[in-house]
């Protein structure tokens, strides 16, 4: 059983590596992992396997055919953009149990309608003069400052 219903999407993930990292992180932490189409390599990249080794057998991966599929997925449920173009920090905001926690392209981001979707835009701190961090660091820096917040990381 999950400790919270918080979700991570990645919005058209680019690398596989990085897909590989955050499973494993969703995994460890009990934290499903939403996956919106196009991918930038093939699912059955034997990266995404090797990256996530045996732990993609402990996470919960919902592949969805682009924005507007899951969007309808989602229901109400908070939408919290982690973006380099925000400038409130994850540590100055209040997660809910609830939110899913969204996570652009490697490349790009997500695209302006995207961005305008979500309830908010959080930047993690970071040094000046460096522009981001990677994704499945970004990932778990966010997820588990959530999970800390509303009491759900594992014992």
């Amino acid at each position: 059983m999950r400790p919270s219903s918080l979700r991570i999407a990645l919005y058209e993930p680019e690398i596989a590596g990085n897909v590989g990292a955050v499973l494993r992180l969703g995994a460890c932490l009990g934290v499903p992992v939403d996956l919106i189409e196009p991918l930038g390599f093939l699912w059955d990249d034997k990266r995404v396997r090797r990256t996530a080794m045996d732990y993609i057998d402990h996470v919960e991966v919902v592949r969805h055919a682009g924005w507007a599929a899951f969007r309808a997925s989602i229901g109400d449920a908070r939408l919290v953009l982690l973006t380099s173009k925000a400038s409130q920090s994850p540590y100055d905001f209040g997660f809910a149990g609830d939110d899913v926690l969204l996570f652009g392209k490697e490349s790009a981001g997500v695209p302006d309608a995207v961005a305008d979707a979500c309830a908010v835009r959080l930047r993690l701190p970071m040094r000046p003069g460096v522009r981001s961090f990677n994704l499945a660091m970004s990932a778990g820096i966010a997820v588990a400052e959530a999970l800390r917040q509303t009491g759900g990381l594992p014992g």
